[in-house]
């Protein structure tokens, strides 16, 4: 599955229990439509993201990046401090895309060549 969206905060790296790291961020992907009434409704789908092949992509994953992520989804359920259920969508991020940061690019034709790390094949395509 593919999805593009935006970096809501800078990425992290975490170290597991196992000593493994992985790279923590999230992603909003915004929708928008005009309904009957002909009013324009936005909708946000937001995503925690997961990457283990480089913690080196980090420094690239700033909040507002515009990336294209392919990877799985699940969902998550969990009770909260306060006694609520909650849900979210996790993306278990196998290949990323930099496709620029807001206001980076203000012609699409001026935008470079996206940079690319895919965990499928074990390469990296990043500049590190």
């Amino acid at each position: 599955m593919n999805i593009i969206g935006k970096v809501t905060h800078d990425a992290q790296v975490r170290t597991t229990t196992d000593k493994r790291q992985v790279v923590s961020f999230s992603v909003s992907v915004n929708d928008s439509y005009t309904n009957k009434q002909g009013e324009r409704i936005k909708q946000f789908t937001f995503f925690d993201c997961s990457y283990w092949l480089s913690t080196g992509i980090t420094k690239f994953l700033s909040k507002g990046t515009l990336v294209e992520l392919s990877g799985r989804v699940s969902a998550n359920t969990w009770t909260g401090k306060d006694g609520n259920a909650h849900t979210g969508l996790n993306f278990h991020t196998s290949q990323i895309k930099l496709l620029g940061n807001v206001g980076q690019h203000t012609n699409p034709t001026e935008q470079k060549e996206p940079v690319t790390a895919d965990r499928d094949n074990g390469t990296d395509d990043l500049p590190f």
